[in-house]
């Protein structure tokens, strides 16, 4: 399902277009060969992006310089930049609330600044919270990890939609992908099937950091353009996974304690959709997957079907919290073991046809969240039907295609 193209200059008005800023197809290296993210660019240029601008942020804990800092602390301290509102989305700004949550309205205690909550808004009530903050330039500063139903994108979108509704302008600062660049994978949303976990038809794995994301918004989905610029990252290539970067970790969710967690969470976060654990309240969340009754069996039947680049060990856990909380329940823990060879998309769909062929208690949650998950009814519909792995994958491979081409023009680098 190809996304309808929009051209850029012919749907903003011309004060719009004019400040949207054109930006290299590739960045160049860093002279050093250290990573540098779009903050630490920012602040290195002495915030002149940001200059006689009042500037609200858009970010969480992931939001840190190399050495740890959270940016709003620097920025806070920072002369140079005139920073007056806080942004929190899903999860606060400070990390403090579960999947579902946010912190509300409240003033940071550590800077006095208001923070003011984004979670669930959208449109003109988001448009009103900007406008209500007295902010110039929306900046938007979170770590993805490259899956489409990482909500955190959608808040990008939302956020940009709601600052041309208010007039304000809005600065993207790129991060890596955790799970690299390489390539996009997996089903391409329906618009039938927009929920806040797939706003736009993009792939599952969509392979694209945050502002590559923000150009492509702008130009096929917004319709009219918001005033954006992009601060892209020097010292990063698209087949660089996060433990190359020389960068933090920082949880960018409670249930993503690491990078591990971003590979594999594209596929196996389509347990959600079903009646299995995926993991919440292990140490190994989206890695450890399972319910009562299961088996040794679905190890077997997963290692069967020799998927590139991991295996399948029989586990058994007892989940803190989440599904199946305080019972013992068996299932498959994943192994990675060639990152470059490993689809973490075909994977997730795999598991879900070998569970379902071995365990008689398999069951879609009822109010088929897979189809928002992966966009779609088919993917539920053609397992149902006793469809392999090879028939689902190859059964989205045409729209697939079709945002490939439509990716690269938005790509930054190589």
């Amino acid at each position: 399902m190809r996304p309808s193209r929009r051209s850029l200059l012919t749907a903003a008005t011309a004060a719009t277009a004019a400040a949207v800023t054109a930006v290299p197809a590739a960045t160049p290296a860093d002279p050093h060969g250290r990573l540098r993210t779009g903050f630490d660019r920012l602040s290195a240029d002495g915030y002149a992006l940001l200059a006689a601008q009042k500037v609200g942020i858009v970010t969480n804990p992931t939001g840190i310089t190399p050495d740890a800092r959270h940016i709003v602390d620097v920025m806070h301290a920072d002369p140079r930049v005139h920073l007056t509102a806080v942004f929190g989305p899903e999860h606060g700004f400070r990390g403090t609330a579960q999947a579902g949550g946010s912190q509300g309205r409240y003033d940071d205690p550590a800077t006095g600044l208001p923070v003011y909550d984004t979670y669930l808004k959208s449109g003109r009530p988001l448009a009103d919270v900007f406008t209500a903050s007295g902010v110039d330039t929306v900046v938007f500063d979170i770590q993805d990890v490259g899956a489409r139903f990482y909500t955190y994108i959608w808040t990008l979108y939302d956020c940009m939609e709601a600052a041309r509704l208010a007039g304000k302008r809005v600065v993207v600062l790129d991060r890596p992908n955790p799970v690299t660049g390489r390539t996009a994978e997996g089903p391409v949303l329906h618009r039938e099937f927009a929920s806040f976990v797939g706003r736009q038809p993009i792939a599952q794995a969509h392979g694209m950091t945050v502002a590559e994301l923000a150009r492509l918004f702008n130009a096929e989905f917004l319709g009219t353009p918001v005033a954006l610029d992009v601060v892209p990252m020097t010292g990063w290539s698209r087949a660089r996974f996060y433990d190359a970067s020389g960068l933090p970790w920082v949880p960018p969710s409670p249930n993503m304690p690491t990078p591990d967690t971003a590979l594999v969470y594209s596929g196996t976060c389509l347990f959600e959709g079903t009646n299995l654990s995926e993991g919440r309240g292990t140490t190994r969340p989206f890695e450890l997957l399972g319910a009562e009754g299961i088996d040794a069996r679905w190890a077997a039947a997963a290692d069967e079907l020799a998927l590139p680049g991991v295996r399948f060990r029989e586990a058994y856990f007892t989940p803190t919290f989440s599904k199946f909380q305080g019972s013992t329940v068996g299932g498959v823990q994943i192994h990675v073991h060639d990152r470059d060879a490993y689809d973490p998309v075909r994977t997730g769909i795999g598991l879900l046809v070998t569970a379902k062929k071995v365990w008689s208690g398999f069951a879609w949650r009822p109010d088929d969240w897979i189809d928002s998950l992966t966009g779609s009814a088919r993917v539920r519909t053609m397992i149902d039907t006793g469809a392999g792995p090879d028939e689902v994958v190859d059964a989205w491979q045409d729209e697939l295609a079709a945002f490939r081409r439509i990716r690269k023009d938005f790509l930054l680098y190589r």
